[in-house]
């Protein structure tokens, strides 16, 4: 069993006269794969410990709770901890340069305290062992271990954003913060956006390049990785089933009857952003016709209370409190009601499982679990989520009501829309929600970067691309007998986020009905869709389709479709589905479409550039699992797509034109599903490609829209001198 030492600025324990373990999202992460691996936690006890009291507190985590405790003195909490990290890198991650100040004193304790977590480890590893170092306090660590014993697995996760290159570059010491990451083997963000913005600054500030997944300096390569941080869904979910729950539950159902309840849970920081919400609110009672049927919650846990920025953010946030009540409170009913506190846990469920809707918008936040933690107590009421489009969350719960927190007034009318929606639509939003939380929840979190810190290599390749210059192409007017075979997706019809977005618009259905006007050619609409698509789009037309890449097809004069080949082998279909359903739980926002002869992959709705990582990492694993299987492998736009071998539009195409007898020929298509048409070799074909990339095609046009132009030529003119003849 492999052992794992989990380095964080805090252990989990609080120290008084007795050793008590605390709670919190890496706790519940890591108890989750205490059976698969060995675990040894380091981190500042939060205590400052005296010189007498430290070898039996360092004995006592030992031995009880396998914790390896790092000593600070009252100076360096405070240069280290307050200063450096929560004065000046908490802030300036977060966007808000206006509250980061800068101090020589507070750097040197922050190399200080780093080395000392550095002493620790390197005098408790050896060889092999995995190291898994947390958040901003300790961006230094990784490359101090490199540099003191480069045998180490070394692993580091940011559980803040990473700001964008124009942000971090204010920091004086940002060159040795980012070679201190890169140490690391393995770097993990909660978002694609924070790597990208990372990559960004590692070429802006360093000068490296990197690809999208890894970066090689020094020798070294540092892999990236993509982890949003799950909850302990089961745990909140058997607090639902508890009788204190319930008791809990029944008690605010009784304080609060026949009003709707909006709640907002977050630590009191300036990052979440609560006077703008504030405004929000007071704007929400200004225009709603009974606000006494409203009451909001803020349950608002202290934080760094010594720092006098978050003391004088309680003083606005208490004005402004205040104020509201004073101006929209009745004798029966006070609208906002604060809590500058912790509540129980218990206390918290009940709150979730109350609310009508809850509110989680911070100006700029990580991940955010509350709004995981909210959408889990969800079991029989369902709620409303708004959320902010700021919180790393947003990346997966696309299904609550995405806000701007900084436009005030559309974050009023999502508490409009929140209050008034229908049990149907609550349901229908938070299914999927829910759906996922479960699914990846804070184990899967630490087991996947584990499993993938423990399987980080120092390999890469290289992909080296060229591009065809555009050419341009003649039309063939004068031939008697004329064949197109156009597909349809990137080359008559532009790509669309949403497959059945791409219905044929106004200039397609104009382009068909110039094209049902030209006698003398025959069309074939030729496209990977399927036969119900086909149907409905063109059924009208008087096109032979062909769909599925080739697999059926259907004549004009005919209202049946037939198949190329009934006894095409699609035994492999299950095995893809396993791949494909895996790769959607790692790619937010795509999807899978099964045909009867293919399955496809979509992730034009995942963030692009992470979607084109995994669709090639992907391709690389198909080609490997499916080699011996009796199928075809296509990357298309913002697809992956499996197809039997035993079909493909170039064979479809061959059987036509034996059919017919045709002068000249024109296939057009924008992917790899199209090069079989561009493969075959007949003088009378002409092969066009839409777009961009390497090709087997004679021509290129550069977009759909201009393909159609161009076929808008080539037809009129076509009709015109038919009508001659």
């Amino acid at each position: 069993m492999k052992k794992v030492f989990n380095v964080s600025n805090r252990l989990p324990v609080t120290i008084g006269k007795t050793i008590r373990k605390s709670a919190g999202g890496l706790v519940t992460a890591m108890e989750g794969i205490q059976n698969d691996y060995r675990l040894q936690w380091v981190g500042w006890p939060g205590n400052v410990i005296g010189s007498s009291r430290q070898n039996d507190i360092r004995t006592h985590l030992h031995d009880d709770y396998g914790y390896i405790p790092v000593f600070l003195s009252h100076h360096q909490i405070e240069c280290y901890y307050n200063g450096f990290s929560n004065s000046t890198l908490w802030p300036l991650f977060h966007y808000m340069p206006n509250f980061t100040r800068f101090n020589e004193e507070w750097y040197a304790h922050y190399i200080k305290v780093n080395k000392a977590f550095a002493d620790i480890i390197i005098e408790n590893a050896v060889q092999n062992d995995l190291i898994w170092i947390h958040d901003y306090h300790l961006m230094l660590l990784p490359g101090m271990l490199r540099d003191r014993n480069s045998n180490l697995k070394i692993g580091y996760f940011l559980h803040t954003p990473f700001p964008s290159y124009e942000v971090f570059r204010c920091h004086p010491n940002r060159e040795a913060l980012l070679h201190g990451l890169l140490g690391a083997d393995l770097i993990g963000f909660h978002t694609f956006g924070y790597l990208r913005h990372f990559r960004s600054t590692l070429l802006r500030i360093l000068g490296l390049e990197s690809e999208i997944d890894s970066i090689l300096s020094e020798n070294h390569r540092t892999h990236f990785g993509v982890y949003p941080i799950g909850i302990d869904a089961q745990k909140f979910q058997k607090e639902l089933n508890s009788r204190t729950h319930r008791k809990y539950l029944n008690k605010y159902r009784d304080i609060f009857q026949n009003r709707k309840v909006v709640l907002s849970v977050e630590r009191l920081d300036y990052t979440k952003g609560i006077p703008r919400k504030l405004d929000a609110i007071e704007l929400f009672l200004q225009r709603h016709e009974h606000p006494e049927d409203i009451v909001f919650i803020f349950v608002m846990v202290p934080s760094r209370g010594e720092v006098e920025e978050y003391q004088q953010l309680l003083n606005t946030v208490e004005l402004r409190i205040s104020q509201i009540n004073g101006k929209y409170s009745t004798i029966t009913n006070i609208p906002l009601h604060f809590m500058h506190q912790s509540v129980s846990f218990s206390e918290l469920c009940a709150l979730y499982a109350l609310a009508d809707v809850c509110m989680v918008t911070p100006l700029v936040d990580g991940m955010n679990l509350v709004a995981k933690e909210y959408i889990a107590c969800q079991k029989n009421n369902f709620g409303v989520l708004i959320l902010s489009e700021f919180a790393g969350a947003a990346q997966e719960l696309f299904s609550a009501i995405i806000v701007n927190p900084y436009n005030i007034d559309q974050v009023s009318n999502a508490i409009e829309q929140a209050i008034e929606m229908t049990d149907d639509e609550k349901e229908q939003r938070n299914q999927p929600m829910a759906k996922r939380i479960l699914r990846y929840n804070a184990k899967h979190w630490a087991k996947t970067f584990i499993d993938d810190l423990s399987d980080c290599s120092s390999s890469s390749e290289s992909d080296i691309t060229r591009s065809a210059a555009l050419e341009t192409i003649k039309p063939f007017i004068h031939a008697q007998k004329i064949a197109l075979f156009l597909d349809y997706d990137g080359t008559l019809c532009e790509i669309r986020k949403k497959p059945e977005d791409a219905a044929p618009n106004r200039a397609i259905k104009a382009l068909f009905e110039l094209m049902v006007q030209c006698h003398s050619v025959d069309f074939y609409l030729i496209s990977g869709r399927s036969k119900p698509d086909m149907q409905n789009w063109f059924f009208e037309y008087p096109f032979t389709l062909i769909c599925e890449h080739g697999f059926f097809y259907r004549l004009p004069s005919d209202t049946k479709w037939q198949f190329f080949n009934s006894d095409a082998d699609l035994s492999w279909k299950e095995q893809v589905s396993e791949i494909f359903e895996l790769y959607c739980e790692m790619t937010p926002g795509s999807f899978i479409e099964t045909k009867t002869a293919s399955i496809v992959w979509h992730y034009r709705q995942a963030d692009p550039e992470f979607g084109s990582w995994k669709a090639n990492q992907l391709m690389v694993e198909l080609y490997e699992m499916l080699s011996n299987l009796p199928v075809e492998i296509h990357h298309g736009k913002k697809i992956v797509e499996v197809c039997s071998t035993q079909i493909s539009k170039g064979r479809a195409v061959e059987y036509f034109l034996q059919q017919h007898a045709y002068d000249r020929v024109l296939c057009a298509g924008d992917d790899l599903t199209d090069e079989s048409m561009f493969r075959l070799k007949r003088p009378e074909i002409i092969s066009l490609k839409i777009g961009s990339g390497n090709t087997l095609a004679q021509y290129k046009i550069p977009t759909p829209q201009q393909f159609r132009e161009y076929l808008q030529k080539f037809i009129s003119a076509k009709i015109n001198r038919d009508k001659e003849i």
